[in-house]
């Protein structure tokens, strides 16, 4: 994948979650950081996805926005749900939706099972990763989240 097709990755996915969040009016102090962990899901997602396939890149993209929200809901004041849902839109699995769909209504079941299985495996891949990282106890966070502050201490506020 070449630089400007990743650029163009980038771009996409932040104004994709910028509208999503918009759409499902997400307080405008929190829009810039849940556009922020879309992309840092989708940058994940595309470098991962040549060498560990769809599902692992789907799941470790996850885990990375999981634990980002996580943070930035205490850094933030804000519930995790505020940051994460949007972040996590562009990991939606919404062509495998499509295509199941449509192979469905053309009667092509082979086609429409195969991607209706591989929705499952994203939708599972996503799932997982929620309950892997919403499994870490939150002192190990709280401790992830002063060290942070301790580098950035003087470099003004985080909010």
């Amino acid at each position: 994948m070449d630089l400007q097709t990743i650029a163009l990755n980038v771009i996409m996915s932040l104004v994709a979650t910028a509208g999503f969040s918009i759409a499902f009016n997400i307080p405008k102090r929190h829009i810039f950081f849940c556009s922020l962990l879309g992309v840092v899901s989708w940058i994940v997602y595309i470098l991962l996805r040549p060498s560990v396939g769809e599902v692992a890149a789907t799941f470790f993209g996850t885990c990375a926005i999981v634990l980002m929200s996580r943070i930035l809901a205490v850094v933030r004041k804000c519930p995790v749900a505020v940051l994460l849902i949007p972040g996590i839109i562009t990991l939606a699995p919404g062509s495998a939706i499509y295509y199941t769909a449509y192979y469905f209504v053309t009667n092509d079941t082979q086609s429409a099972g195969r991607y209706g299985f591989l929705t499952l495996k994203l939708a599972l891949a996503i799932v997982l990763g929620i309950i892997v990282v919403t499994a870490i106890p939150m002192p190990h966070v709280k401790k992830l989240i002063n060290r942070i502050k301790a580098e950035h201490n003087g470099a003004g506020d985080l909010r």
